[in-house]
């Protein structure tokens, strides 16, 4: 499987389980992604997306995205698009 870079994780809100991911490369909803930092490490599907409370299919380079996320993330975290 390979990994490649897609973002970090700006900010993540727990009560909602949204973490904001700015990106460095596109990404759409139904693609894998990996977060990982130094407490973080899973995978997950992306299921939803939004960019500014709009629900979006995909977003792309430079775009900040909301996304649901399986588990906590924190500021800085790397998000990696799993290929494969």
């Amino acid at each position: 499987m390979d990994e490649k870079p897609i973002g970090k994780v700006t900010h993540f809100y727990s009560k909602l389980g949204v973490a904001i991911i700015k990106l460095a490369a596109p990404l759409a909803v139904g693609e894998t992604i990996h977060a990982q930092g130094a407490t973080t490490d899973f995978t997950q599907t992306v299921e939803s997306m939004q960019i500014e409370h709009e629900s979006v299919q995909k977003a792309g380079k430079g775009d900040v995205v909301g996304i649901k996320v399986a588990d906590k993330v924190r500021e800085h975290d790397l998000v990696t698009k799993v290929e494969g």
